[in-house]
C-alpha cells in the first residue's frame, strides 16, 4: 500500500492510501476532529465513488475494529490440527452449486471430497453436528474439517461444482 500525507492549510491533514488494485482511500482529518473518508474504485478518478463523515468517537471505534480489538482472524497455521494435517474452514454454498437444495446424505459430500461438515451457519441459526437429512441451501456457510485437498474439493463444489 502506498501512503502519502499532506497538510491542508486551514483545514487539517490529508492521508491518501493507494492499494495494489489501484483503489484509493482518502482521509481528511480536520482541526476540529471531524474525519471525512473518500473511497475511489479508480485511484486516478477526480471524483470519489463514496464518501462519509466520522466523529472522533466513531473514528476510534473503526480504528479499534480494524486493529482487531474485538476479533482477530485465526492464523491458518493455528487452525491446523492433528500434526498440521487437518484444517477447519468455513465455506459458503453458492446458488449455482450442485450441493444447493440437497441433503448432506444425498450430496454424498464425505465420499466425494473426504471433507466432513461439522456445522452449518444458516442466517442467524447455527446447526452443530448437522443430521444427514439437513438440506443445504444457497447462503449456508458450512463449517468443514479435512485435509487441504479435501477442503479445496468441497469449496469447488460449493461454488459451481466444476
Amino acid at each position: 500500500m502506498n501512503v502519502s500525507i499532506s497538510q491542508l492549510p486551514g483545514i487539517g491533514q490529508k492521508i491518501s492510501m493507494k492499494t495494489k488494485e489501484d483503489q484509493m482511500l482518502v482521509i481528511i482529518v480536520h482541526h476540529t476532529g471531524k474525519r471525512e473518508l473518500y473511497f475511489f474504485d479508480d485511484a486516478d478518478s477526480d471524483e470519489a465513488d463514496y464518501a462519509f463523515e466520522l466523529s472522533p468517537n466513531e473514528t476510534r471505534e473503526v480504528a479499534a475494529q480494524l486493529l482487531g480489538s474485538t476479533y482477530q482472524p485465526a492464523d491458518i497455521e493455528k487452525v491446523r490440527m492433528f500434526k498440521k494435517q487437518l484444517i477447519v474452514d468455513y465455506i459458503k454454498v453458492k446458488e449455482g452449486s450442485p450441493l444447493a437444495y440437497k441433503t448432506i446424505e444425498s450430496s454424498d459430500i464425505r465420499n466425494e471430497t473426504g471433507a466432513m461438515i461439522i456445522g452449518i451457519v444458516d442466517g442467524e441459526d447455527v446447526i452443530a453436528a448437522p443430521e444427514p437429512d439437513t438440506e443445504l441451501k444457497p447462503g449456508d456457510v458450512l463449517m468443514a474439517i479435512g485435509k487441504d485437498e479435501q477442503i479445496a474439493m468441497l469449496s469447488q463444489l460449493c461454488e459451481s461444482g466444476s
